[in-house]
């Protein structure tokens, strides 16, 4: 046997390292995550990655290698700062050797600490507050795009010596569909998912424009469409228009979490909010067209990897002061409902379009 052959029968000794990365909620955000995560193993095979986090977000990970899920019990055992510094010092007896915080907030300024103490390495996501302010305050009109939060999450692993470019990004394969939604394709029709709610109502296109929608959906007969949602007023609406519209099925319900990313993963496109669900379709590459209310995609939150083309954004010269906010959470008298200038043949007319591009 040859020596070369020979030393291919002996593990390598080279030591991995362990890069624990924190991104605590909320669902969109830690969907962003996603493909950061991915680009890095593929980037850094030798890397072993922990994701702290809650437990409910563990199947977003499911599919990426060197990758484990922390859980962040940070209403039980890791509440409070005592609890906290339990946490750090759980973390640091899995042999983390170098922290990538994604998110940025109290909770992991106190992890900071600790791990600063442990003198384990801490780099922090920088949020660009005083850029997302200026737009705030500026007229959109002379705005240009910030930084994406999937850029700014890749600048921190950057800062701790590992350096990825997001152009080298590889989607998974699309998730075994669950039996319970097996039985219920139509394989002769293109797949729309829409999820049409979000935290706060400026951002949530109003039931009977979305209704409309629905209708002119539904009449041509070639789409089967998936209706996302949470909460018992969202789902009683869902369950309504399953009822009224041939084409609809009310996922609420039905489904559990790893189950709605099985299916998310095989749509053809996701029609959303700036919500969650746009972030979890764009996870798989899936076309995600976005409504946007009083927030803007200039702000960075554009779900991962599609263009500004698919954001469907309301009447602008009519609501000149749109972005009034980051989140959606505030805005002047009179543009609570600028959503709704926002035309139901808009809508249609681009996911027709990017149906038809992508045939």
């Amino acid at each position: 046997m040859s020596s070369t052959k020979f030393q291919e029968l002996i593990p390598s000794t080279k030591k991995r390292t362990h890069i624990l990365a924190i991104r605590l909620s909320a669902m969109g955000d830690v969907a962003m995550a996603v493909p950061v995560i991915r680009t890095l193993v593929a980037t850094y095979p030798q890397l072993k990655i922990t994701f702290l986090t809650r437990r409910f977000f563990v199947p977003m990970f499911n599919d990426i290698p060197n990758t484990q899920v922390y859980e962040a019990d940070v209403n039980g055992v890791h509440q409070g700062v005592l609890g906290l510094g339990r946490l750090a010092k759980e973390l640091r007896n899995e042999g983390v050797e170098k922290v990538a915080d994604l998110h940025n907030v109290l909770r992991t300024n106190v992890l900071k600490s600790v791990f600063y103490f442990y003198g384990i390495p801490f780099q922090q996501i920088d949020k660009g507050r005083a850029e997302k302010k200026k737009l705030i305050q500026e007229s959109i009109k002379n705005a240009v795009p910030l930084k994406s939060s999937v850029q700014r999450y890749a600048d921190v692993f950057a800062n701790l010596g590992f350096p990825i470019d997001l152009n080298d990004h590889v989607f998974p394969e699309k998730r075994a569909l669950p039996n319970a939604i097996r039985r219920k394709i139509d394989t002769s029709k293109k797949i729309i998912g829409i999820a049409p709610f979000a935290q706060h109502q400026s951002k949530v296109y109003p039931v009977e424009l979305m209704e409309n929608v629905l209708i002119e959906l539904n009449n041509t007969q070639e789409y089967q469409i998936f209706l996302f949602g949470g909460g018992a007023v969202e789902k009683e609406q869902l369950q309504k228009w399953e009822n009224q519209f041939e084409c609809a099925i009310c996922v609420a319900g039905l489904l559990n979490f790893e189950e709605e990313l099985a299916l998310l993963s095989n749509l053809d496109i996701m029609l959303s909010m700036d919500s969650g669900n746009g972030h979890m379709a764009a996870m798989y590459g899936v076309p995600v067209v976005t409504i946007w209310g009083v927030t803007h995609p200039f702000a960075g939150f554009v779900p991962f990897n599609q263009p500004l083309s698919n954001s469907i954004l309301p009447n602008l010269e009519k609501y000149p002061k749109i972005p009034t906010s980051i989140y959606g959470n505030k805005y002047p008298d009179g543009y609570e409902k600028a959503i709704a200038s926002i035309n139901p043949s808009e809508i249609l007319k681009k996911i027709q379009t990017i149906l038809l591009e992508n045939r």
